[in-house]
C-alpha cells in the first residue's frame, strides 16, 4: 500500500442504550464492514459486565474495543462496581497511556441507574435524556429513540429494538441483525 493510499475504514456498528422506568436496555446491530464490503452480518458487539449488573457495547475497531472492555472490567473490579469511577479511570488511562491512546473505539455502558459514553479523548458523557448512542448509525438511532421516548409508552427494550431497525433502514453500515440485553 503506497503512502497516498488510505487504509480501508472499518465501520462496524450502531449501538444504542436507553434508560426507562427503572430498566436499562442496550442493543446493537451485527454488521461489520470493511470499506464498501460487508464482512459479517452477525457480529456481537455488546456484553454483560460485572456479574451481569452492567451492559457495555462498542463501536470502532473490534480488537481495540475488546481490549478496552477488558480494561474496563478490571476497573470495575478495582472500584467495587462503581460505574462512574471505573469509567473516569478508564478514560484517564485511555487518554494518557502510550499504548491505549492509539486504540480506536468508543464504549457505551448502561446500568439501571446510569447510561455513559466513554471516548478515547478522555470524555465520560452522561446524556441528560438517558439515551446513549455510538457508531456509524448512532445519530439515526438516537433521533428515533428520542421520538419514541417522547411519544410512546414503549419499554426500554422495545425502544432500543425499534431505534436499531430504523437506523438499519437508513444507514448502510447498520443491519437488522439486532441483539438487545436488558437489565
Amino acid at each position: 500500500m503506497s503512502r497516498n493510499q488510505e487504509k480501508p475504514l472499518i465501520r462496524s456498528t450502531t449501538v444504542i442504550g436507553v434508560l426507562r422506568d427503572g430498566k436499562a436496555a442496550l442493543g446493537s446491530d451485527g454488521q461489520m464492514t470493511l470499506g464498501n464490503t460487508v464482512l459479517k452480518h452477525s457480529t456481537r458487539k455488546i456484553r454483560r459486565l460485572y456479574q451481569g449488573r452492567l451492559v457495555a457495547g462498542f463501536a470502532g475497531a473490534t480488537a481495540d474495543a475488546v481490549t478496552l472492555l477488558d480494561r474496563f472490567e478490571e476497573k470495575l473490579e478495582a472500584y467495587s462496581g462503581r460505574l462512574e469511577r471505573a469509567a473516569v479511570e478508564l478514560a484517564r488511562d485511555w487518554r494518557t497511556d502510550k499504548y491505549l491512546r492509539r486504540l480506536e473505539a468508543m464504549l457505551a455502558i448502561v446500568s439501571p441507574e446510569k447510561a455513559l459514553i466513554i471516548s478515547g479523548t478522555g470524555d465520560v458523557i452522561e446524556p441528560e435524556d438517558g439515551i446513549v448512542a455510538i457508531g456509524s448509525g448512532s445519530m439515526y438511532a438516537l433521533a428515533a429513540a428520542r421520538a419514541l421516548m417522547k411519544h410512546t409508552g414503549l419499554s426500554a427494550t422495545e425502544i432500543v429494538s425499534e431505534s436499531l431497525r430504523i437506523a438499519a433502514d437508513i444507514c448502510i453500515y447498520t443491519n437488522d441483525h439486532i441483539v438487545v440485553e436488558t437489565l
